[in-house]
């Protein structure tokens, strides 16, 4: 039994066959080590070429499945078969697009749009639109709301720069004759945005609820009175039967008086119906600038490098006889 346990269990010696186990599997594991270095370091070249060139990934191919060679065919059909791009035309008019031309105020004006809308959703969690909380809001909303004042005023003074934007963007469409063939019904939806947005900053003066509010309402609203055929003051008003109560002005107001129906209807207005209106009529101009050639620009300009030479002889001027001495 001795024997046997000794031959069955003793040990192997420290350089026989269980060291050259151990040595192989270390050389195993560092050429493993190598050849994973090597991969991690092929993928990140190849990761950081792709960054160089997104377009050439196939995530990218696989969002704008089009062939993105340099070529003007493929660059026309990549833009004119995907709805993002489609937005704008394969080509644009150079000196379209020159801010000392078109002076940006369509793209500002939209920008105006945005913010008033983020703004406008933040500022609907502290506002509750009733008689007794409309004014004390506010309050609460400039004194105890962390960065409530600047909210708030990123909010009006957005909407004053809109209404200046949308003035100067019809100036410089009516001064550079952009209104005229083929742009005719985008001009009206246009005009038609123009006074959604003066609606638009309307109906948000009543909301704070405060006497620059209520008597700024009041005076809008005493006007619609004259309103013509809608207005009990108005020309032909009386020919439809309009009265004080079922006039122009009582509709907007919800009564005979700026009251709490007067402030819940601004606020429906302002919030809801106008901004949807807007949103629609601004799909449609967009919509229209694209079908219409794109941004209206002035008459082409070529560069000195792309006149061209004209081939053949060149036309005889003739001159009448005694012109010498005139232009002298």
């Amino acid at each position: 039994m001795a024997e046997e346990n000794g031959g069955n269990g003793s040990s192997a010696p420290p350089g026989g066959a269980g060291g050259n186990g151990s040595s192989g599997r270390k050389t195993g594991v560092r050429e493993q080590v190598t050849v994973l270095k090597e991969t991690v370091q092929a993928k990140t070249k190849e990761q950081l070429e792709e960054l160089k060139q997104p377009e050439k990934t196939q995530l990218y191919r696989s969002i704008f499945r089009v062939k993105h060679d340099a070529e003007p065919r493929n660059r026309a059909l990549s833009v004119l078969s995907n709805v993002f791009f489609h937005l704008h035309p394969a080509k644009v008019n150079r000196d379209a697009v020159r801010y000392n031309f078109t002076w940006g105020m369509g793209g500002i004006t939209f920008y105006l749009f945005i913010v008033l809308t983020f703004t406008g959703v933040l500022l609907m969690f502290y506002y509750h639109p009733s008689k007794v909380q409309a004014f004390r809001d506010i309050l609460y909303l400039e004194n105890d709301v962390p960065f409530g004042k600047l909210l708030r005023n990123m909010h009006r003074w957005a909407a004053h720069l809109m209404i200046i934007a949308v003035w100067l963007h019809m100036f410089r469409v009516f001064l550079t004759g952009s209104y005229k063939r083929p742009r005719e019904f985008n001009w009206c939806v246009g005009v038609l945005l123009m006074v959604l947005t003066l609606l638009l900053s309307f109906t948000g003066y009543l909301l704070p609820d405060d006497q620059l509010g209520f008597w700024a309402v009041t005076v809008g609203t005493n006007m619609a009175r004259a309103t013509p055929l809608l207005g009990n003051e108005g020309p032909f008003g009386s020919l439809l039967g309009m009265t004080p109560y079922n006039d122009v002005r009582f509709a907007l107001l919800g009564g005979s008086i700026v009251d709490a129906n007067a402030l819940l209807r601004a606020y429906i207005w302002h919030c809801i119906a106008i901004p949807l209106i807007a949103g629609i009529f601004m799909g449609v101009h967009f919509w229209r600038v694209r079908k219409d050639g794109g941004i209206s620009g002035p008459a082409p300009i070529m560069l000195e490098s792309e006149i061209k030479e004209e081939k053949g002889p060149r036309p005889v001027i003739l001159k009448p006889s005694g012109m010498d001495q005139f232009q002298k």
